[in-house]
């Protein structure tokens, strides 16, 4: 796989681009987000945690060629979000070190306009073009009801329950042989 800079894709609403240092300050903000973060971790981030996980998401694209976008809504060149595809290297049963594992976190203020699935019907469609392999897969705390319908809707199926960082978790795969983003 290729490294370096993210593509830029768009679709009908969003651009998801490649995160500009000018993004930090947004991107905090999200992540201190009491709204953003409930399910996330548990609680907001500090602006040393927001930024390494900024710094994450570059660093992807460059060692491993695929990451996290930024996503901005075309109307307005708003941030409102990041969603994308990592190796977290976690340390986890059952291990997901094997199978890119999407994920996505929008500002409160962009939840509920159907961001997230346009963005990520984008996404999966990248990653069906782009990984060896056909299996991805997500972790969902199982009170974040929104993101597990949307995991289902974008051809996610539960494989596995299990404790992460001390809370109940859902662990959706996806194949792309299997499950076509709906």
């Amino acid at each position: 796989m290729k490294t370096g800079a993210p593509p830029i894709l768009h679709t009908e609403r969003l651009l998801l681009r490649g995160h500009r240092l000018h993004d930090f300050p947004a991107s905090f903000s999200m992540w201190s987000d009491p709204l953003v973060t409930a399910y996330i971790g548990g609680k907001p981030s500090t602006e040393q945690q927001a930024w390494s996980r900024f710094l994450q998401y570059v660093g992807h694209w460059s060692l491993m060629g695929f990451g996290y976008w930024a996503i901005e809504e075309k109307s307005t060149h708003t941030f409102i979000g990041e969603a994308g595809f990592a190796n977290f290297h976690r340390e986890i049963d059952p291990t997901m070190k094997d199978a890119p594992e999407i994920g996505w976190a929008l500002a409160s203020s962009a939840h509920g306009k159907g961001f997230a699935t346009e963005a990520l019907r984008s996404i999966i469609s990248w990653g069906d073009e782009h990984f060896a392999s056909p299996r991805t897969v997500c972790l969902i705390d199982v009170e974040n009801l929104p993101s597990i319908g949307l995991a289902r809707k974008i051809g996610f199926t539960e494989f596995q329950q299990s404790m992460v960082n001390g809370r109940p978790t859902i662990f959706f795969e996806r194949s792309a042989r299997k499950n076509p983003p709906r």
